[in-house]
């Protein structure tokens, strides 16, 4: 039977890409028994998750049990691209342990995320892995740590020299003094440590003095001060509140096990510190909620009897059971074919339709590790995975369908690599639509959508890896080809000077023919004027009846375009003569002679191509503002304004930018480079400005080709 929520620790882990979350994953799902410790590593990969070329891609679940508690472990990827994944895995877990590597170090993407966590007071630990690497170092780690992540980060046990790379590896307890040896013999404790030297009393005091500052206890201060000796077991229970309050941070060492045996060094303690320290599901704040209809809704808590209240935070489809949903019951409890109301959050332009019905779910299962076992219920604070809920996508909230709730939308990037994609069969085409579907609904932070101006059927992405990753999965599980091509930039034609236009259509050859003469002046209008037809016409040159012909005509030319297949905006034209056959004269052959006009006159004057300008705003930290700005510089920008941001984002700067779009098709990827991964940006449309020359000039080339 299922845990209940004060029996259960919903953790997820975070960090740069070979930071070793998913060994780290993998190793305490050995030392619990929850894996078979003869498994390789490929065969102990966990939950549904993912992988390529060893970097996860996807959020990963497995669950353990340790001292009679439940540990359910949400394993994030690291790379920038599956940030979706990472933010879904932020929503399910009520704390966060970031794995840092005592070899690589911190970066600017794990830094923010701190603050981020930070900001909404989220318990945090850190776990300082691959200690069995020759180059690793403990000290330099922390202090990095302290330097990345501030205040409150300290060590809870220090390695001895011989942790790192020999056969047997000790670990003392700041607070308790005690010794653990670790080995081919497993892991034992020492009552009487030897050999303690200075550094361990200057960790210790620092720790005592760390956890002094977020005590309860005002006058534990003025004890520790007056040279008192503070009882271990009292400071262990301060530092654990302090954790579970998010406002003090142990930093744990832990390696795989020494040359292949024994138990991980650290595994012990870290499973110890979850249990203990970071806080159940009843004790984590509540998202914040609403009713369907936005209005206000009482408050609920993690209580299996409540109403229900649940949501999906991962979804993927099996070739052989089909959807499956990873699902966070928040209240209530879920139970196999119950049926239930799915709402959603309205985006259906990013192709993630919006959802307000009632559904029955299928079946229910619970991570054993790394497998799944039906159970007949998931109650609050627990994570499940549902099959066969056929309409529910990440991010939509199960609720009772007599009282149906929603969950307010976890902060998620937007999508701003576009790729353009074409199928390449009539196969492909027929099942494309369905297949694109299936990805908008397991993936939030794709969005599909077709630009109406250039026809192309455009992904936009998070970065090249991912949009790699679901170009793959088009082929892979849904047996759809498509190829890439580059977007297409709706560019607009306009004049360059004024100029005479003739148009004639005349075809004779027996029977009932066609004509129509015109001629026209033209001349280029401010922008956004649009097309201005005036009518000089005198003595009836043209029939007054053909006279809206002729304008429909040029219209429907503009709308084609003259040079490059776009249309033609902001021009004046005036009709001044023109013919007409009593009997071949009709209103098509006159729209066609407009419209034969007006590339006549637009051969004569010149056409000039407009672009579409981008209102951009770039955030980075201050080391990179420089860069930046050259970089968008370069691009033919226009930097507007710089903003440093206030106290809580010391250190970063908003830089505002016009930029033209044809710049920016791959700034995504080029930002992030520039950045080392630190930089955010968001763009939205501002206007169109003149092409240079030289631009327009390959440009027309391209298109005419």
């Amino acid at each position: 039977m299922p845990s209940a929520a004060a029996n259960v620790r919903n953790v997820v882990l975070v960090g740069h890409t070979g930071a070793g979350k998913t060994a780290l994953v993998e190793d305490l799902l050995t030392v619990t028994g929850a894996a078979s410790a003869g498994q390789s590593r490929e065969q102990a990969r966990h939950g549904d998750g993912e992988h390529r070329s060893t970097r996860g891609i996807s959020l990963t679940l497995s669950a353990l049990r340790h001292r009679n508690m439940t540990i359910n472990l949400l394993d994030t990827p690291g790379y920038p691209d599956f940030v979706g994944e990472l933010r879904a895995g932020l929503r399910a877990a009520d704390a966060a342990l970031f794995i840092v590597s005592a070899v690589d170090g911190i970066d600017g993407a794990t830094r923010a995320l701190w603050a981020e966590c930070s900001d909404v007071n989220m318990p945090r630990a850190v776990v300082v892995t691959r200690l069995d690497h020759p180059r690793a170092d403990f000290t330099a780690a922390v202090a990095a740590c302290q330097d990345a992540f501030g205040t409150g980060v300290l060590p809870v046990f220090l390695p001895d020299g011989a942790a790192q790379g020999g056969d047997e590896a000790r670990l003392v307890g700041l607070l308790t003094g005690r010794v653990v040896e670790y080995g081919r013999g497993g892991r034992h404790e020492v009552d009487e440590p030897a050999g303690l030297d200075g550094t361990f009393e200057a960790a210790r005091g620092a720790l005592i003095e760390g956890i002094i500052a977020e005590s309860e206890d005002e006058g534990l201060l003025d004890r520790y001060l007056g040279g008192e000796e503070l009882d271990p077991k009292m400071l262990l229970d301060d530092a654990e509140t302090a954790i579970a309050h998010g406002s003090f941070h142990p930093v744990l060492p832990f390696a795989r096990a020494t040359n292949g045996a024994g138990p991980p060094v650290g595994s012990v303690e870290l499973l110890d510190m979850m249990v203990d320290a970071f806080p159940s599901p009843a004790e984590h704040p509540m998202p914040p909620l609403t009713r369907c209809d936005g209005s206000d809704c009482p408050r609920i808590s993690a209580d299996p009897d409540g109403p229900l209240l649940a949501e999906v935070v991962r979804t993927t489809t099996d070739p052989y059971v089909g959807r499956m949903s990873v699902v966070r019951v928040f209240s209530g409890t879920l139970r196999p074919d119950a049926t239930v109301h799915v709402s959603g959050h309205g985006r259906a332009a990013a192709g993630h339709p919006d959802h307000d019905v009632d559904e029955k779910i299928g079946g229910l299962s619970l991570p054993e590790g790394t497998a799944l076992h039906p159970v007949d219920a998931c109650p609050a604070g627990g994570i499940c995975v549902v099959t066969k809920l056929g309409t529910a996508e990440t991010g939509d909230t199960l609720s009772d369908r007599d009282d149906p709730r929603l969950l307010a939308p976890w902060a998620m990037p937007e999508p701003l690599l576009p790729i353009a994609i074409d199928p390449r069969t009539k196969s492909d085409e027929d099942k494309l639509p369905g297949a694109l579907a299936r990805l908008a609904a397991e993936d939030p932070t794709v969005t599909v959508r077709t630009d109406t101006e250039t026809g192309q059927l455009l992904l936009w992405c998070i970065g090249e890896a991912h949009a790699d990753v679901l170009l793959d999965r088009l082929a892979s599980r849904y047996s759809v080809d498509v190829d890439r091509g580059e977007p297409r930039i709706a560019l607009r034609e306009t004049l360059r000077g004024a100029a005479h236009g003739l148009g004639r259509h005349v075809k004779q050859s027996g029977g009932h023919g066609q004509y129509a003469i015109c001629q026209i002046e033209v001349e280029p209008l401010p922008a956004g004027s649009g097309l201005q037809f005036i009518d000089k016409i005198v003595g009836g040159a043209v029939p007054r009846s053909f006279i809206p012909s002729v304008e429909k005509g040029i219209a429907a030319q503009m709308a084609k375009g003259v040079a490059t297949g776009c249309p033609m905006v902001d021009i004046r034209v005036r009709l001044v003569d023109g013919k007409a056959h009593s009997v071949d004269s009709s209103d098509m052959a006159f729209q066609i002679a407009g419209g034969l006009a007006l590339r006549d006159a637009a051969a004569k004057a010149g056409v000039a191509l407009l672009e579409p300008i981008l209102e951009v705003s770039v955030l980075v930290p201050d080391e990179h503002v420089g860069a930046v700005m050259g970089d968008l510089s370069g691009r033919r920008g226009r930097v507007i304004g710089m903003e440093p941001l206030g106290a809580g984002d010391v250190g970063r700067t908003v830089i505002r930018a016009e930029v033209p779009e044809l710049e920016m098709i791959r700034y995504a990827i080029e930002l992030r480079s520039l950045t080392q991964g630190t930089g955010t940006f968001t763009r939205s449309p501002a206007r169109y400005e003149p092409m240079p020359d030289h631009v327009a000039s390959t440009m027309i080339r391209d298109r005419a080709s």
